[in-house]
C-alpha cells in the first residue's frame, strides 16, 4: 500500500513505474518461444509509442485470470496503466478444488513491476458471488470500466456419454457466469454511460470439435449473450464482443495425442503463446475501440481474424406453399451446395500462423 501510494503522490514516479510495467510485459511479448531476449529487429520504441497507456486508469475485471489466457491479460491492461481486479478460485481444470494462490501471484507480479490490482476468488458460476467480483473492483478503485468474462473449465466427453453434471458444471461456469458477471457491472455502466465487455468464445463451437458438447454449446451460447448485450446497452455506450483464442494453456492440454496427425497438431498449438492473444483484449478494452461492438475475433499466434456472423445465404420460394414432397423434391436440392460441410476446427484452420 505504501508504494502504491507514493506512486499516486508523484506523477512522475507513476509514469516512470508505468513504462517499466509495460516495457516488461512488452519484452516478454516480442518473445519467440525458446528465445532468451525480444526479436532484435522489432522497433521496441516505436511499438511502444503506438501503444502507450491504452486503457489508464480504466478498472478491468478480468475473471479465470490466475493462469493461461486471462493472466496475460491482466498483465498487459496493467503494462497499459489499468487498475486490475484478478479474479480466480484456483480450481483445476476440470473445476475441482480452490486455491487463492494463482490470483494473489499475479496481483505480486503486477505490483512488483509498478502496476496495481487486486486479488478476488469468488466464483462466476453463482449470482451472488459474481457480484462479489465487480463489489471488489468498486471497493478498491470506486468504479468498473471493463469486465472480460474469461473464467472456464471442461469436462470433455464424447455427447452420447455425457452427464447431466458435465453439462451443468461447464454452463453455469461458462455461460451463466458470463451473464451473472455482466448483468452485475450493467447497472454501473448504465449510470456512468460507458463500459466494455469481452466474452471469450471457441472454435469448438463455432466451427465444431468431438467431445465438448456442453463446452461449445456454452461458447455458441456466449456469442448469443454478447449480441444481446450490444444491442440492447449501444445507447448508453456500451459495447460488448467475443474472441475466439488459439492458444496452448491449460484449458488446451486436454487435445488428445492418439494418433501422430494429432501429436503433430498439438506439437504446434504449444507454439502458439497465451500472450499473443492480449494485445486485442487491451484494444478492445480500451477509448480507442469506441466504435467496435458486436463483433467476434479469433487470434492464433500473429494472426487477428473476424469471424462471420449468421446471415441467410440461399432462400427457395413456393407459391402455393411446401408440403414434405416438395420440400424433399425441390427446397434441399436447391440448398444442398450451400450446406456447411461437416469438418471440425483443425480442419478448416490448418496452416501455419507464425
Amino acid at each position: 500500500m505504501n508504494r502504491q501510494r507514493s506512486l499516486s503522490s508523484n506523477p512522475a514516479s507513476a509514469l516512470a513505474a508505468t513504462r517499466q510495467t509495460r516495457n516488461r510485459w512488452y519484452a516478454r511479448l516480442l518473445k519467440e518461444p525458446g528465445q532468451d531476449q525480444p526479436d532484435k529487429s522489432i522497433n521496441f520504441t516505436v511499438m511502444e509509442q503506438r501503444m502507450g497507456n491504452m486503457v489508464k486508469d480504466k478498472v478491468i475485471v478480468v475473471t479465470g485470470s490466475g493462469n493461461g489466457v486471462g493472466r496475460e491479460f491482466a498483465l498487459a491492461l496493467a503494462a497499459e496503466g489499468a487498475k486490475v481486479v484478478v479474479n480466480d478460485i484456483g480450481t483445476s481444470v476440470t473445476g475441482e478444488g480452490t486455491d487463492a494462490g494463482p490470483a494473489q501471484k499475479v496481483v505480486d507480479e503486477i505490483k512488483a513491476a509498478g502496476g496495481q490490482a487486486v486479488a478476488n476468488t469468488d466464483s462466476v458460476a453463482e449470482w451472488d458471488s459474481a457480484n462479489r467480483i465487480i463489489k471488489t473492483a468498486i471497493d478498491a478503485y470506486g468504479r468498473i470500466d471493463g469486465v472480460i468474462n474469461n473464467a472456464g473449465i471442461l469436462r470433455d466427453r464424447f455427447f452420447f456419454n455425457m452427464s447431466i453434471e458435465e453439462w451443468k458444471l461447464v454452463i453455469d461456469v461458462h455461460l451463466n457466469g458470463a451473464f451473472y458477471m455482466s448483468r452485475a457491472a450493467a447497472p454501473y455502466f448504465k449510470s456512468q454511460n460507458s463500459g466494455a465487455y469481452i466474452h471469450m468464445t471457441s472454435t469448438s463451437g463455432l466451427l465444431g470439435n468431438n467431445g465438448q458438447a456442453n463446452y461449445a454449446a456454452a461458447k455458441m451460447g456466449l456469442l448469443g449473450l454478447s449480441k444481446i448485450i450490444a444491442l440492447d446497452m449501444a445507447k448508453f455506450n456500451v459495447r460488448s464482443n467475443c474472441i475466439a483464442p488459439f492458444a496452448w494453456s491449460r484449458m488446451t492440454s486436454s487435445i488428445p495425442t492418439d494418433t501422430p496427425e494429432q501429436k503433430a497438431r498439438v506439437e504446434k498449438v504449444k507454439r502458439m503463446e497465451p500472450r499473443k492473444i492480449a494485445p486485442l483484449a487491451v484494444f478492445l478494452m480500451s477509448d480507442q475501440a469506441k466504435d467496435v461492438n458486436m463483433q467476434i475475433f479469433g487470434v492464433r499466434a500473429n494472426e487477428i481474424y473476424l469471424f462471420s456472423q449468421n446471415r441467410l445465404i440461399r432462400s427457395v420460394h413456393n407459391s402455393s406453399g411446401w408440403t414434405p414432397e416438395s420440400v424433399a423434391d425441390t427446397a434441399i436440392p436447391a440448398m444442398r451446395s450451400s450446406f456447411v460441410d461437416q469438418l471440425k476446427s483443425p480442419d478448416l484452420i490448418n496452416w501455419d500462423p507464425f
